[in-house]
């Protein structure tokens, strides 16, 4: 696989999202999950992507247990900062102040079985703790060895210039694919101006652009996405799918699947831009990674812009939302 540099660290070019192999998306299977972090590392892939809400905290136990025998090949990846009631695992906090910043690095690296973690990144802006102090945290992390590079998760702009005048930003994760493009306005400037590399998260829209789920009962049972994930609502569902099936229809005229057209569209947007498409199986890692080699000729973009439009509805509801861009 080729390479892209997120500021100052290499990755290759396409990295793995782990969260749907411990929550979220229904059945989970931890050896298949191993399989398919063991085989997304022979296959080029060294970013590897969790975080401690993830389970909670069960995904970074995971994912630890996959790379003991191959830390040096990974470049891994977690996040601290969204915060989960044990007595309503739904509902979800935010802190970003020093002392539980210091606290959550230390949980994660026990988890993981590492002495350091490649990239932190805070996972959503906490409103009542200045980006300073909650980067100035970080940095401590960074001069004591526990933490390589810094990164921020659906940070805004203005709060991405504050922390990056604290340490150096390594990389934005935000969501990004063919239709969840509003990190393009405001962010996404930024983030070029100042060297910060961008992690797409969700660049398949949640599986929903890969043409897979052609009715709501297509969602497996206990997945999360009807309930969290507007697009996937009754009404909104329906609309989507015509979006989904002429994805299907240019893509089957290339020769190539749904998921792989729009994740090559996440590769052309930029050297600077590492999607982590999440799957916990190794059928779908397969189709993924090829896409990484897929070019797409000016034509081809312009294509599937036009036949992928604003999706009904938002990409969380009001709550999550308002925790985005922030």
């Amino acid at each position: 696989m080729k390479t892209r540099l997120l500021r100052d660290l290499r990755v290759g070019a396409q990295g793995l999202g782990c969260m749907g192999m411990s929550e979220f998306y229904g059945k989970t299977d931890d050896t298949e999950s191993v399989a398919t972090i063991h085989a997304a590392l022979d296959g080029g892939v060294t970013l590897l992507d969790t975080a401690d809400m993830y389970g909670p905290h069960t995904n970074e136990v995971l994912v630890g247990k996959a790379i003991a025998d191959r830390r040096d090949q990974v470049v891994l990846a977690t996040k601290f900062g969204i915060v989960r009631d044990p007595a309503n695992p739904m509902a979800r906090g935010v802190r970003g102040d020093a002392d539980y910043i210091r606290a959550a690095c230390e949980a994660s690296l026990k988890r993981l079985g590492v002495d350091h973690i490649d990239l932190y990144y805070q996972h959503r802006v906490d409103p009542d703790t200045p980006i300073e102090e909650t980067v100035g945290a970080m940095a401590e992390l960074v001069s004591a060895g526990k933490v390589r590079h810094l990164g921020l998760s659906e940070a805004g702009a203005e709060t991405i210039r504050r922390a990056n005048a604290v340490h150096p930003i390594t990389a934005l994760q935000t969501e990004w694919s063919l239709w969840t493009r509003d990190l393009e306005d405001e962010v996404l400037p930024v983030a070029r101006e100042l060297g910060i590399g961008i992690v797409a998260y969700s660049p398949l829209g949640r599986g929903f652009l890969t043409g897979r789920f052609t009715s709501r009962a297509d969602l497996p049972e206990g997945d999360m996405r009807d309930k969290f994930q507007p697009r996937f609502a009754e009404g909104n569902f329906e609309e989507n799918v015509a979006i989904a099936e002429r994805l299907r229809a240019m893509a089957a005229e290339r020769g190539v699947t749904a998921g792989q057209l729009a994740l090559a569209w996440v590769h052309s947007r930029g050297e600077d831009v590492v999607p982590i498409p999440g799957t916990k199986r190794r059928t779908y890692l397969a189709e993924n990674l090829a896409a990484a080699d897929l070019a797409l000729t000016p034509e081809d973009l312009k294509a599937l812009e036009a036949a992928v439009p604003t999706p009904a509805g938002a990409r969380y509801f009001p709550e999550s939302l308002s925790t985005t861009n922030r």
